[in-house]
């Protein structure tokens, strides 16, 4: 029989991270060095190491492969590096300033000295055109096309290469964003557009605006990516089907990704928290905190009695992208984070990164001042002579020189100083931590820690141990998790539709009819990609009447057809205001602000995991080193890869695995399950261990 395989394929910061899964559930995987210059260049070398793996040539692999599922950084690097299309922006005549206005509020309310976002479009290519509808979708002011022209003629004189078209209450009518976009496509036929209307057709206008222009802001550079990927794949032999990620965690084909590029700000990290949920059902485990650490930046998120959050409250690079995704913390910690002491004297590690290059120094690759890789490896964590297997050798004595330049400011020892940076990197993530559960209202103690990413297992004992959780989860696949995870993710298409109305005069039938419409377009846009199996997922964005945010209530497993529907979807709405928040208003107005579908197509997962033979013996460590718990000592080193189901390891003690290494302290123990995975309980803190 044919072999035929899976692959998922995460670029993140520092390493591509790629894994092949074939018909019989084997999973092999494998990390490469990423290429920022152009992302698909490090995919394809990472799918070349990953064919020699399974014996294979790349156009041999390729051939046999039927899907890849692939998250991409383009545009959240475009973003943050501010590296994205020069875009000119037409709006409604008079309402240019939106964009800078925003909404009033400061992300530090009391700095007064805080300067603004930059917004990405500068004033001279924010045009106003002279039409207008109201807030019913009634054409107030007809589209002026001498207007329109005028305007459009600017933007070609400015050589603009991407449109964004904004008009007032085009959510509800967008005759006149797609008359423009019929013009554009004359005038401007090379230009990347996007209307409102297409990227997010609902109310609030800042949210809008900014949304749409952060799509036309970082659009040509995912779709110029894309492009070339597709290009480079089928060079190679490859005719099955490419799909990318999107932040709210569906998958897509590549012109939708394209077409909604801002969907994929959270590409990455969303395949994450899709590996993390088949772990929770995995191990039994409903409350998760899933805990991805790579080498630039630290992904926090929370699976809550087997359910994850989506949230269109994101933002990034003071950006407001209200697109639903994945409810996902990211902070700026990695192994990559560079450690300094400011003009103040205060010490800091990251968030500032050295990135895939240069690079930690002792990747010997230009890099000079000190991160936490350096620290981990003078503190006995990392072998410097089997870091990826082997593949790259660690520069010890560039660590030293980096450390030692840092130690000298700070007037410590060199040991002193790495334990500093692996305790302040701790510190900063556990910050995360309680930003997603303590600031939430929800106990971290409750909760496992799920760690992956290639740098999280030598962190995160030390990191659940100070949110007082007892139990950390890695599986074997913890280095290459989030590409794992992909694999697991169904395709996903929302639609939504504004309907600001009391629930006292909105009745059941109108509230049926609303959702039949979603329903229909959302069917309709996810079959013209896909024809498998469909199921809808239904939510409302409501408020109490005197209240500016909503809150996101699912829908999901009410009746439609009941006449009671309207008291129904109320009692959800109460529900979730007290979850969130320990009260609720049950005599107050409540109003629907948005209605939102979700047509799924449903991908059979792919997630090969097999259980292990079980242990014949105790576990036997390969090997010894001296290693810093508080002073030094010489520790055993086990390989995970020997290790099997029953296996007990006490602390403290080192596990490595080709692309990953685990480190215990004194009493953690670490018994591994079933699937080989370790599953750590932790002691209780005490004394001053790292």
């Amino acid at each position: 029989m044919t072999q035929t395989f899976r692959v998922g394929i995460d670029v993140g910061g520092t390493f591509t991270d790629l894994v092949a899964i074939d018909d019989q559930g084997v999973t092999t995987f494998t990390k490469s060095p990423s290429t920022p210059e152009d992302q698909s260049i490090g995919v394809i070398a990472g799918l070349t190491d990953l064919a020699a793996r399974l014996g294979m040539d790349l156009a041999a692999l390729l051939g046999a492969t039927d899907r890849i599922v692939h998250g991409t950084t383009v545009a959240t690097n475009a973003l943050l590096e501010r590296k994205g299309a020069k875009v000119g922006l037409l709006t409604t005549e008079g309402h240019r300033d939106v964009i800078e206005m925003r909404e009033g509020l400061k992300d530090e309310r009391y700095n007064l000295l805080l300067p603004a976002p930059e917004p990405l479009v500068p004033r001279n290519l924010r045009r106003g055109v002279r039409e207008r509808m109201a807030f019913d979708g009634r054409v107030l002011i007809p589209l002026d096309e001498a207007s329109l022209d005028r305007e459009i003629a600017r933007l070609k004189q400015e050589k603009v290469t991407s449109v964004a078209v904004c008009y007032f209450h085009a959510y509800r009518n967008p005759a006149h964003e797609q008359r423009t976009l019929q013009v554009l496509a004359r005038e401007m036929p090379d230009a990347y557009v996007s209307l409102s209307s297409d990227v997010l057709p609902q109310i609030k206008e800042y949210e809008r605006v900014c949304t749409t222009v952060v799509n036309a802001y970082v659009g040509p550079a995912v779709r110029k990516y894309l492009g070339n990927l597709e290009r480079r794949l089928a060079e190679h032999g490859f005719e099955g089907s490419l799909f990318i990620i999107l932040s709210h965690g569906g998958i897509a084909p590549v012109e939708e990704a394209a077409r909604l590029a801002a969907g994929t700000v959270l590409s990455g990290p969303a395949g994450g928290i899709a590996g993390a949920r088949r772990c929770a059902e995995l191990i039994g485990q409903g409350n998760l905190i899933p805990f991805d650490m790579g080498g630039t930046s630290t992904d926090i998120s929370l699976i809550a009695d087997g359910q994850i959050a989506l949230s269109s409250e994101r933002g990034l690079a003071g950006q407001r992208i209200a697109l639903r995704s994945l409810d996902i913390i990211s902070i700026g910690a990695g192994g990559g984070s560079l450690a300094r002491v400011d003009d103040g004297g205060t010490f800091h590690v990251g968030p500032e990164s050295a990135g895939a290059v240069p690079g930690p120094a002792c990747y010997s690759n230009g890099g000079t001042e000190p991160a936490v890789t350096d620290a981990n490896l003078l503190l006995g964590y990392l072998d410097p002579d089997n870091f990826l297997g082997g593949r790259r050798k660690l520069d010890r004595a560039a660590a030293e020189a980096a450390v030692d330049r840092l130690a000298a400011k700070l007037g410590l020892s060199r040991d002193e100083t790495a334990a500093g940076i692996f305790r302040l990197i701790n510190l900063k993530m556990a910050d995360g931590i309680r930003l997603m559960t303590l600031r939430r209202g929800v106990d971290p103690r409750r909760f496992t820690l799920l760690s992956f990413g290639g740098a999280a297992g030598l962190h995160a004992v030390e990191v659940a141990r100070e949110m007082e959780m007892t139990r950390v989860v890695v599986p074997t696949v913890a280095s290459v998790l989030s590409a794992w995870g992909m694999l697991a993710s169904d395709l996903r298409y929302e639609v939504t539709r504004s309907h600001i109305g009391d629930t006292a005069v909105l009745d059941s039938g109108k509230l049926r009819e609303i959702f039949g419409e979603l329903e229909q377009e959302a069917m309709r846009r996810l079959g013209s990609w896909f024809k498998g199996p469909i199921h809808i997922e239904r939510s409302a964005e409501m408020r109490y009447g005197e209240q500016i945010f909503e809150v996101d209530v699912s829908l999901d497993g009410l009746d439609l057809s009941d006449p009671g529907l309207m008291d129904a979807v109320i009692e959800r709405f109460h529900k979730r205001h007290e979850e969130l928040y320990t009260y609720s208003s049950p005599g107050q107005e409540v109003v629907l602000v948005n209605a939102r579908v979700a047509a799924v197509g449903e991908v059979p997962a792919s997630l090969g995991v097999q259980r292990a033979a079980p242990a014949t013996g105790p576990a036997k460590p390969a090997r010894s080193r001296q290693a810093f718990f508080g002073s030094w000592r010489e520790v055993p080193v086990y390989d995970l890869d020997t290790l099997a189901p029953g296996h007990t390891i006490t602390g403290p003690a080192i596990i490595e695995a080709e692309t990953t290494t685990v480190v215990l302290s004194t009493d953690d123990k670490a018994d591994v399950n079933g699937f080989g995975w370790l599953d750590i309980t932790l002691r209780a803190r005490k004394g001053s261990e790292p």
